[in-house]
């Protein structure tokens, strides 16, 4: 496995494990959605949350500049689609979680509703 894949495989468990002590229920995880990957489905409360995460070694980008409105527009369609296809009548959210570090040291940003989808894509 490359180390990319490594550094991003570990976020997302670091991305799991701190979702389900803020409470969220996780309902599923890198769903492949219309050759969109959603890398955490998860509800809290009334609303369904569509997580993205981003996992870096170092800090050199702003972590709502990793989502371009390309990825924004791609994840909407998506969760809409999961929505209708499993008739789920929640309040839509978009969450990004961005991991700085690595193993030994590093630092998590949650960001809920991160953005609001575009209004061509809803």
């Amino acid at each position: 496995m490359a180390e990319s894949n490594r550094l991003g495989a570990w976020g997302e468990q670091v991305a799991r494990e701190h979702l389900l002590v803020q409470g969220y229920a996780i309902a599923a995880q890198n769903v492949r959605i219309g050759g969109v990957e959603i890398d955490f489905i998860a509800t809290k409360d009334n609303r369904i949350c569509f997580v993205e995460v981003k996992t870096r070694s170092s800090d050199f980008v702003d972590p709502l500049e990793t989502i371009d409105e390309r990825k924004r527009s791609r994840l909407a369609r998506a969760a809409d689609s999961y929505m209708r296809g499993c008739d789920i009548p929640l309040e839509p959210q978009f969450d990004l979680i961005f991991i700085i570090g690595t193993p030994e040291r590093f630092t998590l940003e949650h960001i809920p509703d991160a953005f609001y989808p575009p209004l061509r894509a809803r």
